[in-house]
């Protein structure tokens, strides 16, 4: 077997048991609430090993704060044509990114975003991973329009992106009927709109 097609399925497998620890986790997590849920418990569940477990997540947090949307926001936000204005190009990234995932993935969103804002703990952990993906999407900004990611203008650009996320995910939390993707193209169309009220 050529060595690309081995990387592949040892990627493919790879991904596979992350998806399967993660979705088990958020199952018990629904079941028997975040703090009474220990990680002995999902790795019994998921029928994995303990170093296996941590290889995939260093800590109980992380199985629901980690996720593997970034990238995925970061091809797309690529792909865009050039015509588009920045807030453009950002907005169509989301959609296309959400148009992508299938139900399940959008269910393991929604558990995930329910269970950050409810538990102290990860809630804290949460601002973390909003400074990651203000820096993220600082240098993906500056990539695309030719400045630094260290201007004040572009990480203030970058952080409105950050907070209209934060808003669609309190929005969502609070109706649980409504769409996260939908929502959030809501806030972004805010942001495109110049936050006029």
């Amino acid at each position: 077997m050529p060595d690309e097609r081995r990387t592949g399925l040892r990627e493919r497998k790879k991904a596979r048991t992350r998806a399967a620890i993660q979705s088990h986790a958020l199952r018990l997590f629904r079941a028997q609430g975040y703090d009474a849920t220990t990680v002995q418990q999902i790795i019994e569940e998921v029928e994995v090993s303990e170093s296996t477990f941590f290889r995939y997540f260093p800590t109980k947090a992380d199985v629901v704060l980690s996720d593997e949307f970034d990238p995925v926001i970061v091809a797309a936000f690529r792909c865009q044509p050039r015509n588009l204005s920045v807030i453009q190009a950002l907005r169509a990234a989301f959609a296309q990114a959400f148009a992508q995932m299938s139900d399940d993935d959008r269910a393991v969103q929604e558990d995930r975003m329910l269970l950050v804002l409810s538990v102290p703990e990860l809630r804290a952990a949460m601002l973390d991973q909003f400074a990651s993906a203000m820096g993220l999407l600082a240098e993906i900004i500056a990539e695309r329009t030719g400045r630094s990611p260290n201007e004040v203008s572009v990480r203030t650009f970058a952080g409105a992106v950050v907070g209209a996320a934060m808003a669609a995910m309190f929005a969502t939390a609070d109706n649980p009927s409504s769409d996260i993707g939908e929502t959030l193209d809501q806030s972004m169309a805010c942001l495109e709109d110049g936050l006029r009220l």
